[in-house]
């Protein structure tokens, strides 16, 4: 037959066919495209946002004594260049950036104060290019001098230039170090960083700031501070009674990390810590980093991302597919006359079979390769599903075009009359349905009792129980639609009307074809609403996590004292609305060395700040509020300005803004003799920048700016707009389910009605019969849809941890409104309803005769 001939008698339906399989393929292939595209930006910008110290990779050692010592630059420069040649494939695209070298003593403590503080020594192979010298001069050649009858070294060294006072030191001093192993250092220059935000100070924390630290088990600080010398103190620099130690640091480039290179980074990074450790002139060599652990926390957050994106992904395709099998089948409807001629006449059950297949690939093939050129404008790497979708659309479409065409014209002229008597489902069918029911249900109830699988990855089990779960929902609408209906038939036919009894027998007896829209409606409904809720859940848990990190529509935090006339200008900025007064700090809890946080804070003032967030605190006027580990002490006595016993009035998970784990407790301010306020809490919509201004020690967090952190996040943002564009997608497949559903039985409807017509049924009743007809597995199907997508979400449970894009808070909360599931079980409901009234109106313009005609065979 003539297959152009054909497309040109049916352009409507192979257009149809075409834009269906387009937008498909479009959609298969560039939602993974973007998604990995996401991926990898998440990854960059997680590596990129965390510090270098645990990004990089740092080689280290210990000098044990003089033959281990590095005495000159060119020794750690050969080493470097050992380092670099043993990094493995996988790990040197992230590592090709200039790295830099140090040697530092560790605990080396200032002759004569027994331990309370420590003047370390340090070198910096590019100290040149970080620091400028701000007073004095840079460090020159060590010296020597006589110290309790023996010669040591006198090294000139550097310090930053916050030390000097916090330090109690000065320029042009000399200290000697060490309780046995004694040396000298001069102070002879003070530096500051040029770039202080530069990343690679995260290494050398202890060179830029003074560094305190409480001994375990002691009561007071000690002080901590690395000098810098110059490369001519490496000469007399050993290891030979002090903690001496080398490091070489290879930077991480995140801008060249690829997320589906994770597994193969992790594998690297232990090969390169293997291959260090063999590489032993005395003392071992070690790699210091947290890059296995960043990529592993990734990992956990990718896991999750890559679940729910398998899910509604395939809940998509799926959708797509059956969407288009049935334009396949509406185009095999028009196409059953013409080819049951051809078959008549003697035609091949092939060449039929061929004909409807290449009449369908005439639609098919064009629309999944255009949807496939189309997808390489969306941004990202071409991921295997990117060519294997458009494929597998193309294959399902014209299997199902030749495989129905084959099961349709088996026989010449075959009559069917489905809608008169249907065979009933055989015992071995029934129990299969049944099983999947059970399966369906233990697996749910396994999957909540023992949550995701702790080998990490992708959980095959977390994959198979939605899809079993949908499979379930659809089986039972299936076998159990027809019994109410019966029921309404019964009832039906007790009145008087005719048009009630007969809309639903025809329902009721509705061919086993026209049953495909359930198997499409029920999961678009149910993914698109499992979607909406995830996808809800997660903004409000984005909002609940933010009030949880700031406590307050804005907060300002000093490590000191916030002047009193700097409290007015704040309370006076335009914008401000209320000001709240805090103190922060770290208390004694009794008489010994227990520690906890605390904050003093009027709770009543602050409680009216949060009026309306969905955090806050209990009332509190005297005593104070305790986390568990807390609890149960009654009466607590704590050490902050003075001492005071606070009885405990109740116990909090959580301070908003402030802490969510370990010690601490909510007291009144007043409980202080002078409050030394470095908190303030401030509601009014005033500009941060303005309030930066008027406390320039202070860091200033808004709620809004921790809640545009938490959504700009790529990975975060990614599942929501993903959540959001398959919700959209699947609404506008189940309405297209609808009306192509509509269209397939339009003839044998349109026949029925004209019959009915002839015996005096009248253009409204007509109209009244197609809706009954159409409209009750449309809305049994619909209410099902929703109620599996409201029940997903509780049904995975603990499998589906999204705490990695809410802020780090579970996400638990799945309780949407009416609104989402109204206006979808409305919206396909009203297009079952105007599909009936438009179809009874296109056949108010035939005649009786050409519609009674229709189907007649010569």
């Amino acid at each position: 037959m003539r297959t152009w001939l054909l497309a040109r008698v049916h352009p409507g339906t192979v257009a149809v066919l075409f834009v269906l399989t387009l937008s498909a393929c479009v959609l298969v292939a560039g939602l993974p495209r973007a998604a990995q595209s996401s991926y990898d930006e998440a990854l960059r910008r997680a590596l990129g946002a965390a510090p270098a110290v645990q990004a990089d990779l740092t080689v280290a050692t210990q000098s044990a004594g003089r033959p281990e010592d590095l005495r000159e630059r060119a020794q750690f420069d050969s080493r470097e260049r050992l380092w670099r040649e043993i990094v493995p494939a996988g790990l040197r695209p992230l590592t090709t950036g200039a790295g830099h070298m140090s040697a530092k003593t560790e605990l080396t403590p200032v002759t004569g104060t027994s331990g309370g503080m420590y003047v370390n020594l340090g070198w910096l192979s590019d100290a040149d290019r970080r620091v400028d010298w701000v007073q004095g001069r840079a460090p020159g050649a060590p010296t020597t001098t006589r110290y309790e009858g023996g010669t040591i070294p006198v090294f000139e060294v550097g310090i930053v230039e916050e030390a000097l006072p916090e330090m109690g030191l000065r320029l042009g001093q000399t200290i000697t170090l060490g309780e046995n192993d004694y040396a000298a250092v001069k102070i002879v220059g003070a530096f500051r960083a040029k770039d202080p935000g530069d990343r690679s100070w995260s290494h050398d924390a202890d060179v830029l700031h003074v560094i305190e630290q409480q001994p375990p088990g002691g009561k007071d600080h000690v002080k901590h501070i690395t000098t810098l010398m110059s490369d001519a103190g490496l000469a007399a620099l050993s290891g030979e009674g002090r903690n001496l130690t080398y490091r070489w640091v290879l930077p991480l480039d995140a801008r060249a990390a690829d997320a589906l290179d994770v597994p193969a980074l992790r594998a690297a990074v232990t090969e390169f810590e293997r291959v260090v450790g063999l590489q032993t002139t005395g003392s071992p060599y070690r790699v210091e980093t947290a890059l296995p652990k960043l990529l592993g926390d990734f990992l956990a957050a990718l896991s999750t991302a890559q679940t729910v994106m398998y899910l509604v992904l395939g809940g998509l395709l799926a959708v797509a597919l059956g969407v288009i099998v049935l334009a396949v089948q509406l185009l095999a409807d028009k196409l059953e006359h013409p080819l049951g001629l051809a078959r008549a006449r003697g035609g091949s059950l092939r060449q039929v079979a061929g004909t409807a297949m290449a009449l369908a690939g005439l639609a098919v093939v064009p629309g999944a390769l255009a949807g496939y050129a189309l997808s390489y404008l969306v941004p990202g790497p071409v991921l295997p599903i990117v060519h294997a979708g458009p494929v597998v659309v193309v294959v399902v479409a014209l299997a199902y075009a030749g495989a129905r065409t084959a099961l349709t014209h088996r026989a010449p002229l075959h009559e069917r009359r489905d809608d008169v008597a249907t065979a009933r489902p055989s015992a071995r069918r029934v129990t299969l349905e049944v099983l999947v029911v059970v399966l369906a249900l233990a697996g749910a109830y396994l999957l909540r009792a023992r949550g995701l699988s702790a080998a990490g990855g992708q959980d095959p089990f977390l994959l198979v129980v939605p899809v079993a779960l949908t499979a379930a929902a659809a089986l039972i609408t299936l076998r159990c639609y027809p019994y109410p209906l019966r029921l309404l038939v019964r009832l039906a036919a007790r009145g008087r009307a005719a048009v009630p009894f007969l809309g639903l027998t025809r329902a009721s007896r509705a061919r086993s074809g026209s049953l495909l829209p359930v198997l499409i409606l029920l999961p678009a409904l149910g993914v698109s609403v499992f979607a909406a809720v995830v996808s809800d859940g997660i903004a409000t848990t984005q909002r609940t996590a933010s009030w949880q990190q700031v406590g307050a529509p804005v907060r300002v935090t000093s490590e000191s004292e916030i002047p009193a006339e700097a409290i007015e200008r704040v309370r006076r900025l335009a914008g401000v609305d209320r000001v709240v007064l805090a103190q922060t700090g770290r208390v004694q809890v009794g008489y010994g060395a227990e520690r906890a946080e605390a904050i003093a804070v009027d709770v009543a003032q602050w409680r009216g700040l949060l009026a309306g967030a969905p955090v806050g605190l209990p009332p509190l006027s005297d005593g104070a509020l305790v986390s568990p580990e807390l609890r149960g002490r009654g009466t607590i006595e704590i050490g902050w300005q003075s001492r005071v016993k606070l009885a405990t009035r109740g116990v909090i998970g959580s301070v908003p803004g402030f802490w969510t784990q370990g010690k601490f407790m909510v007291v009144p301010i007043g409980v202080q003799v002078r409050p030394a306020v470095n908190t303030l809490l401030i509601q009014g919509d005033v500009a941060l920048p303005e309030l930066a201004r008027l406390v320039p020690s202070a860091v200033v967090t808004s709620q809004e700016s921790a809640l545009r952190a938490i959504q700009d996040d790529p990975l975060t943002a990614t599942v929501r707009w993903t959540l959001v564009i398959v919700t959209v997608a699947l609404a506008a497949y189940a309405l297209i389910a609808v009306i192509l559903s509509l269209v397939i039985g339009a003839a044998d409807r349109a026949r029925a009605v004209s019959f009915l017509r002839t015996l005096g049924l009248s253009e409204r009743q007509a109209q009244r019969l197609t809706v009954l007809e159409i409209l009750p597995m449309i809305l049994l199907t619909a209410l099902v849809g929703l109620g599996l997508g409201l029940g997903l979400p509780a049904a995975l449970g603990p499998g589906v941890d999204l705490s990695s894009y809410a802020g780090d808070l579970p996400v638990g909360d799945y309780s949407p409104g009416l609104l989402l599931p109204g206006a979808l079980a409305a919206g396909l409901a009203g297009v079952a309803v105007l599909g009936a009234y438009a179809h009874t109106a296109i056949s108010r313009r035939r005649s009786l005769g050409a519609v009674l005609r229709v189907g007649e065979l010569p």
